[in-house]
């Protein structure tokens, strides 16, 4: 604590005496680590400082969005806590080329000191999963991270606090969740859930989406056909195995998601006025969920490049693991919508613009 007439400095601001002291290596163990083992100590503390970082801003935008009423400011907010994550995880991709200055026989030097500790225990990195919303079912099969922790915690190898907060975001709702609420709530043509008759202009949205795209699929297909590009059995095919899928999207069960149809109608209308920012939300974390699946993958080529195809020092299967979260996505909706757009002169002219900011035609 600063006594009264004692000058904060740099240093004691950053506590930077305690950061510094932090890179001896395993508490108990001898010998010092060499110039090499630092190197790889330092690296991973500093993945760890901007784990805590981005938990931080997605904290702020779960917490932000998941309100019954989201205040207008709130949206420009959150773009901008998300655009931040983004950056943090660009720079986290960037910095395995550090790791890479380290020669394979180099961290074999050292490999042995690291036991059976591995990155897969890091429970910040399980935490930002279980807050963006990464479901159990979408891991790689028989990979069960938070069971794996759990295990540490009662041997006492994982602090009570860390094991209570990812209990707790176990049990709360995602940045997925909230999104999807949040999207629910979307005015579609102007009508709001809680609206008279909402359903029949939701219902009237999607199947005026639907027809614009069998009819823009028909003339595609003609056009191909007719400068030989193509058998028309086999265009028309893919051309309705799109609407089908955009009917599954839309209609999952037989009724309307109106989450789905609230990012479908935000996805197409890009130049209202009153969509722009939730259209700059959506675009945003697509933008996060790309970073992370590019962090992931310069991860991999990093573990590869360093220790070959080698079991991982957990006892993972290594790269192969790794190469297969590059494959995880958390906000699938965000992505599949792309598939099913249509050129918006070619849709039905949104009702009622004057709500979105329109000025009324003439």
């Amino acid at each position: 604590m600063v006594g009264e007439g004692t000058r904060l400095t740099y240093a004691g601001y950053l506590r930077l005496a305690d950061l510094l002291d932090l890179q001896a290596g395993p508490e108990g163990h001898l010998p010092a680590p060499s110039p090499d083992e630092q190197h790889f100590i330092i690296v991973h503390q500093a993945y760890e400082l901007w784990f805590k970082q981005i938990l931080t801003e997605l904290d702020a935008v779960v917490h932000g969005l998941g309100q019954a009423e989201v205040p207008e400011g709130e949206v420009p907010r959150a773009v901008r806590h998300l655009e931040r994550v983004s950056e943090i995880l660009r720079l986290l991709s960037a910095q395995w080329k550090v790791m890479e200055t380290l020669a394979p026989q180099e961290f074999l030097a050292f490999r042995d000191r690291l036991g059976t500790s591995s990155g897969f225990e890091s429970w910040q990195m399980r935490a930002l999963e279980l807050t963006l919303g990464l479901a159990d079912e979408q891991r790689v099969e028989g990979v069960d991270p938070v069971g794996h922790l759990r295990r540490l915690h009662r041997a006492g190898d994982m602090p009570d606090a860390a094991m209570a907060d990812l209990e707790r975001r176990l049990a709360a709702s995602s940045l997925h969740d909230v999104l999807l609420e949040w999207l629910h709530r979307t005015p579609i043509d102007g009508s709001s859930p809680s609206d008279v008759g909402d359903d029949d202009a939701v219902r009237a949205f999607v199947e005026g989406h639907l027809a614009a795209m069998k009819a823009h699929g028909a003339d595609v297909v003609a056009r191909m056909v007719a400068v030989g590009q193509g058998q028309p059995e086999t265009l028309h095919a893919r051309v309705q195995a799109g609407i089908d899928a955009a009917e599954a999207f839309l209609r999952p069960d037989g009724r309307v998601s109106r989450a789905h149809a609230g990012l479908l109608y935000i996805e197409s209308h890009r130049d209202l006025p009153l969509l722009a920012w939730p259209r700059r939300l959506v675009d945003t974390i697509v933008e996060v969920e790309q970073a992370m699946l590019a962090f992931r993958h310069a991860h991999a080529r990093m573990v590869e490049r360093m220790i070959g195809r080698r079991m991982g020092t957990g006892g993972s299967a290594g790269v192969d693991y790794l190469d297969a979260t590059t494959k995880y996505r958390v906000f699938t909706e965000l992505w599949a919508v792309r598939t099913m757009l249509v050129r918006e002169d070619l849709l039905p002219e949104p009702k009622d613009p004057t709500f979105y900011g329109f000025a009324e035609r003439s």
